[in-house]
C-alpha cells in the first residue's frame, strides 16, 4: 500500500497550532506519531491525486455522529471495568480509545482523552459531543464523579443501555411480521394488477356484456397501475416524503404520538416502552444522586414519546412548586395508577428510587408477555389479511365466469 501525505494541524503543550505535513499509510499512524512527538491532533487531511484534492480523514471538533446504542452500551461496561480495578481515569481513557472499534466513538474517545490530559473534566469532555454521549449520559458521569463512584455510575449506564437496546429488539421483533406480511400484500397486488388483470381484461372484452362492479373496479385499478404506474411510485415515495417531514413538526409529532398511544393492537405496547424509559431513567438518574429537577428534564428527552413528556413537563412545574412526582403523575390518564401509586409509597418511604426500578422491571415483563401476545394473535390475523386481499381480487377477476351464459348473451344482443 501506498503511503499517504497528510496534512496536519496539532496544538503543542504550550496551546500553540503548529501545522505541517506527514507520510504514513493511514490515518491512525499519523495520529500516533503526532501524539509521540507530543502534539494533541486537532484535524488531519490526506491529500488524493495528483490534483491535490483531499479528503477528510479526522475532524475533531463538534464531530462525530451518532452512536449506536449496543456499542455504547460496551464501551461503558469496559470503562467501568478498567476504573474498578484501579486504573487511572487517563490510562483507562487511552486503553478505551486504542481498543474501540467503533470509528466514530474512537474519535470522540480520542478527542475525550486530549480534553482530560488538559484537566477538563471528563463530564465536560463528553457534553462537547452530544451527538455520542446523550444528556442522560453526561448528567450520570457527572454525579458520578461528584460522588467517586464514576465506576459505577458507567456500570448504571451500561445496564440502562442495554435493557432499552433489549426493549427495542422485542418491538422490533412483534413489528416484523406485520411489516412483511403487508410487503407481501403489496407485492403481490401489484402483480396480479399489473400482469394478471390485463390478460383477463382481454377475455372480458371478448365476451362482452356488463361486468360486475367489483370486477370493474379491480379493472380500473389494473387500468391506472398499468398506464401510470412511475407517477403512482413516485406518489407513494411523496406521500411517505411528505408523512415523515409532517411528524417532524411540533403539531404533526403530538398528532402522531397520540395516534400511536390509541392504535387497537400497538398502542398498549407503546405507552408501556414509554413508561418503562421514564421509570427506569428517572431510577438510574436518582439513584446516580442527580437532582430531581434535573432527572426530571433528563427523563423528559428520553421518553420517546411527546404525550408522555408533555405528562412529564407538568410533574416538573408540580415539583418546582414544592408537590410530590405522584399527585402530577395521578393528573395524567397516560400514566397508570399502579405506577403512581408505586411512586407514592416510594417517595412517602424516601425510596423512590428503589420503587421505579421496581415499577421499570415490573413494565419490562409486561411488555415482553405483550410481545409475545402480539406475535400469536398477528401470525394468524397476517395470514387472514393476506389470505383475504388475494382471494378478494381472485374472486373479482372469476365473478364474471360465473356468469359467462349471460355475458356472452348479452354481448350479442348488443
Amino acid at each position: 500500500m501506498a503511503q499517504l501525505t497528510y496534512d496536519y494541524k496539532v496544538r503543542d503543550t504550550a496551546g500553540k497550532v503548529i501545522k505541517g505535513t506527514l507520510d504514513a499509510d493511514n490515518t491512525g499512524l499519523v495520529v500516533k506519531r503526532l501524539r509521540e512527538m507530543g502534539y494533541v491532533p486537532l484535524d488531519i487531511s490526506a491529500r488524493r491525486g495528483a490534483s491535490g484534492a483531499m479528503r477528510k480523514d479526522l475532524h475533531i471538533p463538534g464531530m462525530g455522529g451518532r452512536v449506536p446504542l449496543k456499542v455504547l452500551a460496551i464501551f461503558s461496561r469496559q470503562f467501568a471495568t478498567l476504573i474498578s480495578s484501579g486504573l487511572t481515569l487517563f490510562k483507562a481513557i487511552t486503553i478505551l480509545e486504542e481498543q474501540t472499534e467503533h470509528p466514530g466513538l474512537a474519535k470522540v474517545v480520542a478527542d475525550v482523552r486530549a480534553q482530560v490530559e488538559r484537566g477538563m473534566a471528563l463530564s465536560e469532555a463528553l457534553a462537547k459531543h452530544p451527538k455520542a454521549f446523550s444528556r442522560l449520559y453526561v448528567a450520570m458521569v457527572k454525579a458520578g464523579e461528584a460522588s467517586g463512584a464514576l465506576d459505577k455510575a458507567l456500570l448504571s449506564l451500561a445496564n440502562t443501555m442495554e435493557k432499552q437496546v433489549e426493549l427495542r429488539g422485542k418491538i422490533k421483533s412483534a413489528m416484523a411480521y406485520p411489516v412483511a406480511s403487508l410487503g407481501i400484500v403489496l407485492a403481490i397486488g401489484a402483480a396480479v394488477l399489473l400482469f394478471i388483470v390485463p390478460v383477463f381484461k382481454g377475455i372480458f372484452a371478448q365476451l362482452g356484456g356488463k361486468l360486475p362492479a367489483p370486477t370493474l373496479v379491480l379493472v380500473d385499478l389494473s387500468n391506472i397501475t398499468v398506464n401510470y404506474f412511475p407517477f403512482v411510485l413516485v406518489g407513494l415515495v411523496l406521500v411517505v416524503i411528505g408523512f415523515r417531514r409532517l411528524i417532524k413538526t411540533p403539531n404533526g409529532r403530538v398528532a402522531w404520538d397520540t395516534t400511536k398511544l390509541k392504535m387497537p393492537i400497538f398502542g398498549g405496547l407503546m405507552r408501556k416502552t414509554a413508561l418503562s424509559r421514564f421509570t427506569s431513567t428517572l431510577s438510574a438518574l436518582l439513584q446516580a444522586g442527580v437532582p430531581v429537577l434535573e432527572s426530571l428534564e433528563i427523563t423528559r428527552e428520553t421518553v420517546g414519546n411527546v404525550v408522555v413528556a408533555k405528562g412529564v413537563d407538568s410533574i416538573i412545574d408540580g415539583v418546582k412548586k414544592g408537590e410530590p412526582i405522584a399527585r402530577g403523575l395521578s393528573a395524567h390518564a397516560v400514566f397508570p395508577s399502579m405506577i403512581t401509586h408505586m411512586i407514592n409509597v416510594g417517595e412517602e418511604t424516601g425510596g423512590l428510587d428503589t420503587m421505579l426500578a421496581k415499577a421499570a422491571t415490573f413494565l419490562d415483563s409486561e411488555i415482553e408477555r405483550t410481545v409475545e401476545s402480539l406475535t400469536s394473535l398477528l401470525e394468524p390475523l397476517m395470514i387472514v389479511v393476506l389470505g383475504g386481499a388475494v382471494g378478494s381480487m381472485v374472486i373479482c377477476l372469476y365473478l364474471p365466469m360465473f356468469k359467462v351464459d349471460t355475458l356472452i348473451n348479452n354481448g350479442h344482443n348488443g
